[in-house]
């Protein structure tokens, strides 16, 4: 089970801005301290290194953070309705379109999702599979 997900960014605001539009309307809780943000959800009980915790901040090694070629976290909506609204508002906070909202001839009809680049070029995945 993965615990959690450590997301590096120059530019921590940014990013936060940009994870805010999209974690957020997903459910997920906020916690912003010493330079970091932990995004959670509401029913885990460890909020810093819970199932499906969500952390942006710097690299530990001090170095620049990069976009990882093939690493793509997948955040689950609620809607299809849901996955469009979350785009745009990636979109709006400085994200990168790498795929508009829709199916895709590799994966079943009912697999709906849409790709951004955050503000440090990490490819996201919102989807919502009927």
């Amino acid at each position: 089970m993965l615990s959690y997900l450590w997301i590096g960014a120059n530019d921590v605001d940014a990013s936060v801005a940009f994870y805010d539009s999209i974690l957020l309307p997903l459910g997920y809780e906020k916690d912003y301290s010493e330079g970091v943000c932990s995004y959670s959800l509401p029913d885990t009980v460890d909020r810093l290194n819970g199932p499906g915790t969500v952390h942006v901040g710097r690299p530990f090694d001090g170095g620049p953070a990069t976009a990882g070629n093939g690493m793509m976290p997948a955040f689950r909506a609620r809607s299809r309705t849901e996955v469009d609204a979350i785009y745009a508002a990636g979109l709006a906070q400085a994200g990168v379109d790498e795929g508009a909202p829709g199916t895709r001839a590799a994966y079943t009809p009912n697999f709906y999702v849409a790709y951004l680049r955050d503000p440090t070029g990490n490819k996201i995945a919102v989807f919502f599979n009927e």
